[in-house]
Parts: structure tokens; C-alpha cells; sequence
């Protein structure tokens, strides 16, 4: 059976349903699945809880589900660019289960590896540890955090061939490949379909053996989350 499907709605069809939880890729606004997003919203699923780094801004990304109120958690390390979530946290509408972002990234890649937890350093005194085991090694306290799974993962990658072998591209790399490992199912998009010689086995970042479908998106926006320029010389 071919992996290849027409678009976000074709790859999605079938795998939704409320209360689901879902990985989309991406930190800030880079690498993230777009087009999934987008389907996502044009679904109607409610009850979401999303891993991932942030929650995009408030028109673009994660965003756009948050202004619908499709998502009932995040699972996240940042959330300070979208204002939606302010709102909704504060007002209690939204859960927030926070991470240290290489909390988050490792419990992310553990669930991919099948390892249910482990024990870091990071958080140990803090808030971050408050209800969670913790234990001494060598002298020192480490406290335990769980891997994470989801029922669906949706991605970004640069180029794929039709078996799901994907590479990103540079910074886009970010959370995605973990991701697409500790999921379910996992649904990638990508900005171009290439022949599967065409790719360097060395150099594959997502072996296919993760992707259950895969489209090819178009007009990709690729915003700049905060531009920055330099002031012109007197």
C-alpha cells in the first residue's frame, strides 16, 4: 500500500478523533506541519492535547486550534508569543503541563525508544519536581520524568521519497524527528517527493519504517516570528 496521500485531508482521514493526543513538530514557527495544522482546524476534533514545543502565535501554527478552543492541554516548554494561550491559561480554559525544553525533548525521544522513564537533574528543588519521585545517584538528586506517546505525530520535512525516508532541513530539524518516532502514528508533509536514490542513506534523519503517510505540501508561508533589523548607518 503507497504511504503517498494527495494532501493534509487525504493523510489525515480516518486517524482523528476527539480527545487524541497529538505531537506537531516545530519550534516557534519553524519546521512546523502547516497544512496539517490546517486540516486539523478544518476537522473540528475538540478535546486535544498537544505536545510540542510552543503554541505558534495567535494566527498562524497551534494557534489557529487554540482560537477554535480544539485543544483542552499543551504539553509544552514555551508559550510566550501567543497571547490566546495568556487568556486561556489564565482563565483556566486551557491546562498547561510544563517542561524544561531538554526535558521535553528527551521525554519525547525516550517514548520513541521505548523507554518509560528516566531520571534528570534538571528541575530537582523546583516546581518542576513537585509530585514526581526523585532519587540519589552518586550524591546527587535526580527526579524522574516519564517518556511521552501519542496516538498521532504530524511533521515536516524537506524531502521524502515514497517509503517515508525524510530528511529536514537544517533548523527545521528540530523536534520533528523525535517526534515522528513517539507516535502511534505518524504523518509527515514535506516540500518534495524525490526518488528514493536520490536520498543519502548516511544522511537519512527519519527512516521510513516511522512515517505511516506522507504528502507533498505547497506555499509554505515560513513566517519570521520576530524580525530583527539592524538600524541603517548615519
Amino acid at each position: 500500500m503507497s504511504k503517498v496521500y494527495s494532501n493534509a485531508t487525504a493523510a489525515l482521514e480516518g486517524l482523528l478523533h476527539d480527545n487524541m493526543t497529538i505531537m506537531a513538530g516545530g519550534f516557534g514557527l519553524c519546521g512546523i506541519p502547516e497544512h496539517g495544522i490546517t486540516a486539523l482546524k478544518q476537522a473540528g476534533v475538540t478535546g486535544l492535547t498537544v505536545i510540542s514545543n510552543n503554541c505558534g502565535v495567535d494566527d498562524f501554527g497551534l494557534g489557529i486550534l487554540l482560537k477554535d478552543r480544539q485543544i483542552k492541554k499543551m504539553v509544552s516548554s514555551y508559550v510566550g508569543e501567543n497571547k490566546t494561550f495568556e487568556q486561556q491559561y489564565l482563565a483556566g480554559e486551557l491546562e498547561i503541563e510544563f517542561n524544561p525544553q531538554g526535558t521535553l525533548a528527551e521525554r519525547i525521544r525516550a517514548g520513541g525508544a521505548g523507554i518509560p522513564a528516566f531520571y534528570t537533574k534538571t528541575g530537582v528543588g523546583t516546581q518542576v519536581a513537585e509530585g514526581k519521585e526523585t532519587r540519589e545517584f552518586n550524591g546527587e538528586r535526580y527526579v524522574m520524568e516519564t517518556g511521552l506517546i501519542a496516538d498521532l505525530a504530524i511533521v515536516k520535512g524537506w524531502k521524502a521519497d515514497k517509503y517515508g525516508n525524510m530528511i529536514y532541513r537544517k533548523t527545521a530539524r528540530n523536534f520533528n524527528p523525535m517526534m515522528a518516532a513517539a507516535a502511534k502514528v505518524t504523518v509527515a508533509e514535506v516540500e518534495e517527493l524525490v526518488d528514493s536514490n536520490a536520498l543519502d542513506a548516511d544522511n537519512i534523519h527519519t527512516p521510513g519504517i516511522f512515517v505511516k503517510r506522507l504528502f507533498v505540501g505547497d506555499a509554505y508561508e515560513k513566517r519570521i516570528e520576530n524580525r530583527t533589523l539592524r538600524a541603517k548607518a548615519a
